[in-house]
């Protein structure tokens, strides 16, 4: 997928947060590329679970409902969020910017990517960026 150089202002990708209980938790930004006044970046990190080894998870309860948080307009177009545990990677349901934390206890790592899609050109985006967190469930 290919840049435009229409851009997107901010310099880097917005912050997001997770919102749990109406009480918001930081994200931590990963990969992202982003097109702004022309001139486009892309910054290249480790994956989720390598890019929180030093986080502590937030708790949450089993089935809480998981809400993404972001302040920054125009709203990206697109989103995906893949979760991680034990090695495997599963793609989650998103319904009005949210998800439902695992009925299982355990320790999950996902990841948040977004996309900034034009709306007249195909395959043109404007920027994305992936984000990671990490929940324990118990």
């Amino acid at each position: 997928m290919g840049c435009s150089n229409e851009g997107l202002s901010g310099g880097k990708p917005p912050k997001v947060f997770i919102e749990i209980d109406n009480e918001r938790f930081e994200t931590t930004l990963g990969t992202y590329c982003w097109s702004e006044s022309r001139k486009g970046t892309c910054v290249d990190t480790a994956g989720p679970v390598e890019l929180l080894k030093d986080k502590t998870p937030v708790k949450v309860k089993p089935g809480e409902t998981i809400s993404f948080i972001i302040d920054y307009e125009p709203k990206p177009n697109e989103s995906h969020v893949v979760q991680i545990s034990n090695n495997n990677e599963n793609e989650v349901m998103i319904k009005n910017n949210s998800f439902t934390a695992p009925m299982q206890s355990g320790v999950y790592y996902y990841s948040y990517g977004i996309w900034w899609i034009d709306e007249q050109e195909a395959n043109v985006s404007h920027g994305d960026a992936f984000y990671a967190f990490v929940l324990e469930v118990n």
